[in-house]
């Protein structure tokens, strides 16, 4: 369980070790901060050492692989990009490879020959955003058989909660403009899924549209798979706890899975 960043001003946090803090509310992250930049290799030791060796990371590739060069002349930077992960050991749960919208249907073919020379020692994932994948089925079989090749995971982007009904907030408005509007997917094709929801402004609707997502953890889980769930709201001042809510829903079903770990109390600060 986790959510799409690990500090945000509304969360309980130390001025110093976010991430360190973060890591006792759940136990994974997005990764969003390598789209923009490779970190240093200092920067990723550094992450390491505020986590546990079972919290998970799934790292986005830089945009100038997945956007500007679009998978291709790109094995130098990705290679770079995975030697810089090495700290993260088995933290990293997998190098999530998020495409542009315009990447569609006609270029799987690139996304297969860019799949086809990543190292192999890694997992991963990608997300599609062009709606063909969505509405029409047999792209959406072409996609999965190009992941199943190399046993490589598809994260749906959940958005129908935040599309239910007309935006209530800037907030809402602004996350309608930048994510998504594509059909739900249920369907994992590995045994580490990779699912992100994005609720509404209001934690009932949020729990409200979360109901299926809790019944399919259910599901995978019962199945031996090792899910991964992102809590997203339009601000995202919810989402910390939304996530450990969701995990608290699955465990009511499932009673002997694995809690969270139990947050760290922030100190005031004091005048010295």
């Amino acid at each position: 369980m986790g959510c799409a960043q690990w500090t945000h001003p509304a969360w309980p946090q130390p001025s110093r070790s976010k991430l360190q803090s973060y890591a006792t509310w759940v136990n994974a992250v997005e990764s969003n901060t390598t789209f923009y930049a490779t970190p240093s290799i200092s920067t990723v030791r550094s992450w390491a050492a505020q986590t546990p060796e079972d919290f998970r990371f799934v790292a986005k590739v830089p945009q100038l692989i997945s956007h500007e060069r679009r998978l291709t002349n790109a094995d130098l930077e990705l290679r770079h990009f995975l030697a810089v992960l090495e700290p993260l050991g088995p933290r990293l749960q997998a190098v999530w490879i998020q495409l542009p919208a315009s990447f569609a249907p006609t270029d799987l073919g690139t996304l297969a020959a860019f799949l086809h020379q990543v190292p192999r020692d890694r997992r991963y994932a990608v997300e599609v955003r062009h709606p063909d994948f969505f509405a029409d089925p047999r792209a959406a079989l072409n996609l999965e058989r190009v992941l199943a090749r190399v046993d490589a995971e598809w994260i749906p982007f959940d958005t129908g909660t935040l599309f239910a009904r007309r935006p209530t907030s800037f907030a809402e408005r602004d996350a309608r403009m930048k994510k998504p509007r594509v059909a739900r997917r249920t369907r994992a094709l590995t045994g580490h899924p990779v699912v992100r929801y994005i609720g509404r402004d209001s934690v009932a609707e949020t729990v409200e549209g979360w109901a299926y997502l809790v019944d399919l953890v259910v599901e995978w889980l019962t199945e031996g798979r090792s899910p991964t769930i992102f809590l997203h709201t339009p601000d995202n001042a919810e989402a910390l706890n939304l996530a450990r809510r969701f995990h608290a829903a699955v465990s009511a079903v499932l009673p002997g899975l694995e809690p969270l770990p139990e947050p760290v109390a922030v100190e005031p600060p004091t005048l010295f």
